[in-house]
């Protein structure tokens, strides 16, 4: 009678299967799954299988009315227009076994993990409200880990099944276990969408493409509260030189067909 075999592995995407006398290493095959869409500079085809959507601040400091930046002034409307399509897109994704990660700052409450020339792009005269600090409106600390102000957008909160990570950059992947999350599913293909596109969207997704993945930026699930031709400059760089940029309309009309 053969020894009873055990799997070794956190998701079935990449896992071996063990047992007293052996060590299977090879891993279950994935059948591909693509759906073909709209994009530019060319048209795509992905594979769902090997696909997974990053979701990058879409946060009550930097979408809500009584959030962070609506506290010094910044007009958020903005920030909020990604929250409707992702609505829409984020319950086909995960329909279609798409793992939905969201990447959010979370910072430690005794700032340990910020450098001074962090914490200088957001207190540029060490005055006002900063990293860390009370909200005006309701005192929950900036980008504090737990915290109201560092929490998702309700209208899009994450879901049983979601992966949830930390970040204390502007990119996702420093300081951060993102990349060995995204290996362990299998992914190779990512969609990034959130805010701000031109900041801590675009900083994630270079380094994903330095890394090593396929990049495609969802232009209508992404927003900046920055002048428009920040995000006009992110769509052309990362159409130059790091990916491709599509609509989340055309995405779901590939899935459907």
């Amino acid at each position: 009678m053969p020894a009873k075999s055990f799997p070794l592995g956190s998701s079935p995407r990449n896992q071996w299967q063990v047992s007293r006398e052996s060590a299977n290493l090879v891993r279950r095959p994935v059948a591909p799954q693509p759906v073909a869409f709209v994009a530019t500079p060319q048209a795509l085809t992905i594979d769902l299988r090997r696909t997974a959507i990053v979701v990058i601040d879409m946060q009550n400091d930097f979408c809500h009315p009584d959030g962070w930046l609506a506290s010094i002034g910044v007009d958020v409307a903005p920030a909020r227009a990604p929250i409707a399509p992702l609505a829409r897109l984020l319950p086909a994704l995960r329909q279609a076994d798409v793992p939905v990660v969201w990447v959010n700052w979370g910072n430690r409450p005794d700032k340990l993990n910020l450098s001074p020339s962090l914490l200088h792009v957001y207190k540029p005269a060490g005055e006002g409200v900063g990293l860390g600090d009370p909200l005006p409106s309701n005192g929950a600390p900036v980008l504090e880990a737990g915290s109201w102000a560092a929490a998702v957008a309700d209208e899009i909160t994450p879901q049983s099944g979601d992966i949830e990570v930390a970040k204390y950059r502007m990119s996702g992947f420093w300081d951060t276990p993102l990349d060995s999350i995204l290996r362990n599913l299998g992914v190779t293909t990512l969609l990034f969408a959130g805010v701000n596109v031109d900041q801590c969207v675009l900083c994630t997704l270079q380094d994903a493409n330095f890394l090593g993945y396929d990049c495609v930026l969802l232009d209508d699930c992404s927003a900046t509260t920055s002048p428009a031709f920040c995000a006009e400059a992110t769509r052309y760089n990362v159409n130059q030189c790091f990916g491709f940029v599509a609509e989340p309309t055309a995405l779901l009309q590939g899935m459907s067909a």
